[in-house]
């Protein structure tokens, strides 16, 4: 099978335009919605791509090795190729450049759209089902990556970890405490 490896590749590449372009792209969606929250540094930018992309290398390899069978896979090869659209559409409604638009359609779509071509050629075409949870599946993958690079990991380890300094502390002093 080549889809799971064209799928990968078609998402690598495009995923560079992403990863160079979406901070700008956030800073702007934060601009006109006013909404902060939305901010993104490059390296947040780099680790939600990582967190996507190991994603949609776990779903090639499981594509590979059921010769295209996998549901992850096979909502992954729909996600990706619907994917395109989205970033037609946020640059549609922002009348300008978003990021990812410029190798959508060059360089992901040919990817995503080679991979569904040979799983119909293997007889296994997606099903309209198959569409709706791939674009789930997706969107739902995305949007756990760009939660998880805006939680200060550390900062909330390192609460832990004085929060339970603190309460150790308070039990220790509190079990000698008695009148003597």
């Amino acid at each position: 099978m080549h889809g799971p490896a064209a799928l990968f590749a078609s998402w690598a590449l495009h995923d560079v335009e992403e990863v160079l372009t979406f901070p700008a792209t956030a800073d702007h969606l934060a601009e006109v919605t006013g909404i902060e929250a939305l901010r993104m540094n490059t390296k947040q930018s780099v680790v939600a791509v990582g967190l996507v992309g190991a994603v949609v290398a776990w779903a090639g390899a499981r594509g590979a090795r059921t010769a295209g069978d996998s549901r992850l896979y096979r909502y992954a090869v729909a996600g990706l190729e619907g994917h395109v659209f989205t970033h037609l559409l946020s640059s549609l409604l922002l009348r300008g450049y978003t990021a990812g638009v410029i190798t959508a359609v060059p360089i992901m779509w040919p990817g995503a759209a080679a991979a569904r071509r040979e799983l119909a050629a293997l007889g296994k075409p997606l099903a309209d089902a198959e569409w709706r949870n791939g674009g789930g599946l997706m969107t739902g993958v995305a949007l756990a990556a760009q939660i998880a690079v805006r939680i200060d990991w550390f900062a909330r380890l390192r609460s832990r970890r004085t929060s339970r300094r603190s309460r150790s502390r308070a039990r220790g002093s509190s079990a000698g405490g008695g009148a003597g």
